[in-house]
């Protein structure tokens, strides 16, 4: 509440106030800090550290690309990920292993850091690739990393798309009332449709084992699918829509996912900006698909081994991340792509449902439980079933259909005329009253990729 009724308007009103670009970009720098001080003001000083290093290094690489600075980045920041976000799990391992008998050190973990390290790393491999200039003004590589709208959860957000924009762009009015309402439209997604499926889900994966029978597997499994989409690209349409508000535009994140034939097609519609980029950066430098079938396969894996622990410091999701990539392999292997559409839709559908058991589940125990009660849980007991009768009230239902109907792309198929645009552009408001109703009334539940 307080980033719509007090942040956001503050920030709106003092960028409009100056034509300056350098001004405005100024105001925005100092906005974003306390942007991610708000949540996490111990760790604004490690990314102002991150992005001078950064920079230094592209500065480093003015004249010329040098390897040995590469290198540098590269294990500077892989280093950063791996303290705060993986040691624990190394420290784990070593202690099972019976190598050392070390405490856990349990760093809490900087929110947003994959996103904010991301974007630092591209910047400094594509100066080392000459793809872009290496930028001598700090204050212009902070403002592209640290600029509030795709700080903490994305998307990620290369230099070369904005690199103009930081410099030079127009604010039109139209382009604003259009972001206002994408950004409506996402906060509209998170917390009318997300945090509904969000309290069904905690329920039932907090939910005594013996009371989880077929139906609430199912129903488990079927709301963590639409939470995580609709909480992950409500984000991104809110980053877009503030983008546009103050000027930049920042490519989709998201293309309709749940149509999806195959799984490959899949990760071109999910979490577009991650899959770039690793793409960009790890598959295409491991040697892509240029190396023989065999090395192609090991690279698509390595990929998604990448994405699974990319995601967090958990067997989940390594194992979520390895379930992807087994099937992106048996596709080729099977040939399922040359399965009829309706065919293809249901076998991807229930491979990324299940998928997303394990992602949401806290332990491996847990997952491969809720996964076998969706296939054999055959419990009719009145306990079992007085669970799940609890749940289906009309609320849920009813973001049940909503989200089903947001998942297709019916509505980007509407011709937007100036009179629908009108009453789009007036239903925003509204939309931005109930959410504000809705979280004032309601329990918080944070963005799910804000801890990524």
């Amino acid at each position: 509440m307080v980033f719509l009724c007090v942040f956001l308007p503050a920030v709106f009103l003092l960028t409009r106030l100056t034509r300056s670009i350098k001004i405005q970009n100024a105001i925005l720098i100092v906005m974003s800090l306390l942007f991610y001080a708000y949540g996490e003001p111990r760790y604004v000083l490690l990314m102002l550290v991150s992005v001078f290093c950064n920079w230094g290094f592209g500065l480093l690489m003015k004249n010329e690309p040098k390897k040995w600075v590469m290198v540098l980045a590269v294990l500077l920041n892989i280093g950063l990920l791996f303290v705060f976000k993986y040691l624990d799990l190394a420290v784990a391992g070593l202690n099972a292993a019976g190598l050392v008998a070390l405490k856990q050190p349990h760093i809490p973990l900087p929110v947003g850091i994959s996103f904010f390290t991301f974007q630092a790393l591209s910047y400094v491999i594509d100066v080392y690739r000459r793809h872009v200039p290496s930028q001598t003004s700090f204050w212009r590589v902070l403002l592209y990393i640290s600029l509030f709208p795709q700080l903490i959860a994305g998307p990620i957000v290369k230099y070369h798309d904005v690199e103009r924009e930081i410099e030079q762009r127009t604010i039109k009015s139209r382009t604003t009332a259009l972001g206002f309402r994408r950004f409506s439209v996402g906060l509209a997604k998170k917390v009318l449709i997300s945090n509904t499926m969000a309290s069904t889900v905690d329920v039932l994966f907090a939910a005594d084992p013996s009371l989880i029978n077929m139906g609430s597997a199912w129903l488990a499994a079927i709301c963590y699918l639409f939470q995580i989409y609709f909480d992950f690209s409500g984000y991104s349409d809110m980053a877009i829509g503030l983008g546009e508000i103050f000027g930049f535009h920042f490519h989709e994140n998201f293309n309709y996912p749940y149509i999806s034939t195959s799984i490959q097609d899949f990760w071109r519609r999910w979490h577009i900006s991650l899959s770039t980029w690793f793409r960009e950066y790890l598959y295409i430098p491991l040697g892509g698909n240029r190396k023989g079938k065999a090395r192609t396969y090991l690279n698509k894996m390595i990929v998604f081994l990448a994405t699974g622990l990319w995601h967090g410091a958990n067997l989940t999701f390594v194992l979520w991340g390895v379930w992807h990539g087994f099937f992106i392999l048996a596709e080729d292997w099977l040939h399922l792509k040359k399965l009829p559409k309706w065919a293809g839709w249901i076998l991807t559908m229930l491979i990324v449902t299940v998928g997303f058991v394990m992602f949401r589940a806290d332990t491996v125990e847990q997952g491969l439980l809720m996964i076998s009660r969706m296939f054999t849980g055959v419990n009719f007991t009145r306990p079992a079933l007085a669970l799940l009768y609890s749940l289906l009230s009309p609320i849920l239902l009813t973001a049940l259909a909503a989200a089903a109907i947001g998942s297709t792309p019916i509505f980007k198929q509407i011709n937007w005329n100036k009179r629908l645009l009108g009453l789009s552009l007036a239903g925003s408001y509204g939309l931005i009253l109930i959410c504000g109703l809705a979280l004032s009334a309601g329990t918080y539940n944070p963005f799910i990729y804000f801890r990524f």
